[in-house]
């Protein structure tokens, strides 16, 4: 912001050290209208990126109750209050987004995104089913694989999901919510190829490393992979095969695998601690 402060008192500078060619009013007006352009675009930036999310939201309010017409304005609003997880106020800000004159079909999609945040799933699919079939993007097919999911409309989702995985260069996330949806479907192979898939993109993801673990377990596949983890990431996948080994009625299985777990974490693991003793104790079936 301090450049942006230099910035004014150079314009200002510019035009006292003029001489007697001096600029009209007029040509001052305009000159600092400029330089407030440029200074709003930099804080408009800067609130949807870096500033605290609530208080994002507060300054576009503030903003687009000044000027009502300006969709950027709106759609800083609606950006924000997603990151700040205000997902009831986010849904009518969209939904007045994409009524506006200047509203693109990337409105409508951030529109049908906060619908399914708010769990308006009905309203959400009949909004991106008003969007041309020829609107072909990444966040519009995620949302339509999502929905598909939802509706148990497998066929549909598994092709959403492929189309949405060809279109982001960063594809880990939607692999493991692809990954999901076969898990709960029941067809563990394939989700753990999913899941596999979506370390490899990206071996920070921590959810797609439990998932797989899950996946494992729910074919009495008890080991872990050789994946990328941290001591303690590994300590928590192998507590997540044991609560498996469990249920599946292989307890003898679970212990194991819960005195490794105590015995990988590079800390105190309190929760292993309690289901292991509570094993040796006979009280968890």
């Amino acid at each position: 912001m301090r450049h942006l402060i230099s910035l004014s008192l150079c314009a200002a500078g510019a035009f006292a050290l003029s001489g007697c060619d001096e600029p009209s009013a007029t040509e001052v007006d305009r000159a600092f209208q400029g330089v407030n352009v440029v200074d709003e675009t930099n804080l408009n930036d800067v609130m949807l990126t870096v500033a605290d999310p609530n208080e994002a939201v507060a300054y576009f309010q503030r903003a687009s109750t000044e000027q009502p017409d300006r969709i950027d304005l709106l759609r800083g609003l609606g950006i924000s209050l997603v990151r700040a997880k205000r997902f009831t106020e986010a849904a009518p800000v969209w939904k007045r987004i994409s009524e506006h004159e200047e509203a693109t079909d990337d409105d409508r999609v951030d529109y049908a995104d906060a619908l399914i945040r708010n769990n308006e799933w009905d309203e959400a699919d009949v909004v991106l089913d008003k969007i041309p079939p020829t609107f072909e993007t990444f966040k519009r097919y995620r949302l339509e694989a999502i929905i598909a999911d939802s509706n148990k409309e497998w066929e549909k989702a598994d092709s959403f999901y492929e189309i949405a995985i060809g279109l982001t260069t960063r594809p880990a996330g939607v692999m493991n919510n692809w990954g999901y949806s076969k898990l709960t479907r029941g067809d563990f192979p394939s989700a753990e190829q999913l899941f596999t898939d979506a370390i490899r993109q990206d071996n920070s993801l921590f959810t797609a490393k439990n998932n797989l673990a899950m996946a494992r377990a729910a074919q009495k596949k008890y080991s872990l992979p050789v994946i990328p983890a941290s001591q303690a990431e590994r300590a928590q996948l192998l507590y997540t095969l044991a609560l498996s080994a469990v249920k599946q009625g292989d307890t003898t299985i679970g212990k194991g695998l819960l005195r490794d777990a105590i015995e990988t974490h590079p800390q105190h693991f309190e929760a292993a601690v309690r289901s292991l003793r509570a094993l040796e104790d006979n009280v968890l079936n």
